[in-house]
């Protein structure tokens, strides 16, 4: 009755707000689009719930969902292809804060709301033995707070810095992953968004080639690592300071290799840098619309990462602590070189004679660890050199999170979540000096600077609304934004509405 009820009520909503869109063709070409996302996105939800009802059985599912006559958990079948959707639509403001001053990249200091609205579309088939390919096409509209600009800790996952008024498109996704087999105890694979249901040899070695995320393969964690569902800040998706390679949503082409054990694994992955710092990839140019992007000089712009992960339990509570080292070469400006031309010519000066091809380098490290059922603790430390300017990601050379996580058993809620966690940020002696002098990054660049680390706490509330579809609160606390003392603090409280199937 619940569900027959909500459902009752997402029919309503949908056909109000057509209604709605239909009646309000004057309003900004803007506006209208976040009305058809958040219809989409209600639609949708009422769509996966009806798709996917909850199984009320008491009975426990096996990985298949399915049970024998017995009662006992079917195994599950090897899939040869599947498919998937996700949608998630995030909306958050901020009432403004205190501002000395503002410059080309600072937080907007007078207050606003901001909408992102994601759309991923998966498809994956077995090609032969251990060999999988898997296709994302992902479709994104939307603005981070100040078209996302003026905090180093970014409070919005999906706030990528290519917004746009109008849905844009791209194939983000598109690889081979090959598996060997090497012998020994298996373990179950389930049906995900980018792995077909089956058996795998836990021992085993695995290429992938084509287009993804590096952080598809390194820096994982079980507590922080998707802001669809988990936490909604960038720290959170992976380390602050990995300048890591990707076009500006976060895409890019490369290969990586690993090789897993049952206690420990090894990674390794190579992959494209954008010609242009911010910028987009030339694969770019034929797989989004509309078309962006150009290639660089290959063996001249690229990034390469490693990661040892290393497995344990503790009184049969597991954990994990993973070392990941990374090294880029692009056309970076060195801040040093930055500095005179910025003294000479003012803020926000071009700074292009001060770029070379050069190397930057860093480490990571990430921990998690479960500390009693349904909690768990995690953390991630960061260090970059601080020589060179930012190209891909955030402008923090240092970096470190603490937070926990409890899933609702104990108030009988077993699929939501509660997160709570904090992350400073700082940088570097030349990244201090640059902005003082005016310098503009990624992210930050107020055209002064009153040096402090940037300080977030952030907390959520992730519940389950029906089968398949959450719900979020979020509140973001920030404390020297892009490492300003004469702004801030900020308060950004956030919602979100996911569902997937």
């Amino acid at each position: 009755m619940r569900t027959e009820r909500l459902a009752l009520w997402c029919v309503i909503i949908v056909r109000w707000l057509r209604d709605k869109r239909h009646a309000c063709t004057g309003l900004s070409v803007r506006a209208r689009t976040a009305l058809v996302a958040i219809s989409f996105s209600l639609g949708g939800a009422l769509a996966a719930s009806a798709q996917a009802p909850a199984d009320l059985s008491g009975d426990p599912p096996g990985p298949s969902g399915k049970k024998t006559a017995t009662g006992v958990p079917a195994p599950a079948p090897e899939q040869n292809w599947n498919w998937h959707v996700q949608n998630t639509a995030i909306v958050q403001g901020d009432p403004g804060f205190p501002a000395n001053y503002s410059g080309p990249n600072s937080l907007n200091s007078e207050g606003e709301v901001q909408e992102t609205v994601t759309l991923d579309l998966f498809a994956g088939a077995r090609l032969w033995r251990g060999a999988e390919a898997h296709l994302d096409f992902l479709m994104w509209q939307g603005f981070g707070l100040s078209k996302t600009l003026g905090i180093e800790g970014f409070p919005n996952g999906d706030g990528y810095k290519a917004g746009t008024e109008t849905p844009n498109f791209m194939v983000a996704r598109l690889f081979i992953r090959q598996t060997i087999a090497l012998g020994g105890e298996q373990e179950d694979v389930p049906d995900g968004q980018l792995t077909l249901a089956g058996k795998q040899d836990i021992s085993r070695l695995t290429f992938t080639i084509g287009r993804f995320s590096p952080l598809d393969i390194c820096d994982n964690n079980t507590y922080a690592h998707d802001p669809h569902t988990q936490f909604m800040n960038w720290a959170m998706m992976g380390s602050l300071t990995w300048d890591y390679g990707q076009d500006t949503v976060g895409y890019t082409t490369g290969f990586a290799v690993e090789l897993n054990q049952p206690k420990w694994a090894l990674r390794y992955g190579f992959f494209q840098m954008p010609r242009d710092k911010n910028g987009f990839t030339g694969d770019d140019r034929y797989l989004k619309w509309p078309h962006d992007g150009a290639y660089g000089p290959f063996l001249r712009a690229w990034a390469m990462m490693a990661e040892f992960e290393r497995l344990y339990s503790i009184n049969a509570h597991p954990g994990a602590i993973r070392f990941l080292a990374w090294l880029d070469e692009a056309n970076f400006a060195s801040y040093q070189a930055a500095i005179p031309i910025l003294e000479a010519n003012g803020v926000g000066a071009d700074i292009s004679a001060a770029r070379a091809y050069r190397y930057k380098y860093g480490f990571g490290l990430n921990w998690e660890q479960e500390v009693a059922k349904n909690v768990g603790m995690f953390s991630r430390l960061g260090w970059t050199d601080g020589h060179n300017e930012t190209w891909t990601f955030t402008d923090a050379d240092w970096s470190a999170s603490l937070g926990v996580s409890v899933k609702g058993a104990a108030w009988h809620r077993p699929n939501d979540t509660f997160g709570l966690a904090g992350i400073v940020s700082g940088a570097s002696r030349d990244n201090q000096k640059f902005l003082q002098a005016g310098g503009l990054d990624i992210l930050d660049g107020d055209g002064a600077l009153n040096y402090g680390c940037e300080k977030v706490l952030e907390t959520y509330y992730d519940f389950q609304i029906c089968k398949n579809v959450h719900g979020a609160f979020d509140y973001q606390f920030i404390t020297d934004p892009a490492f300003n003392r004469d702004r801030g603090p900020v308060s950004v409280f956030g919602a979100r509405l996911h569902w997937e199937f």
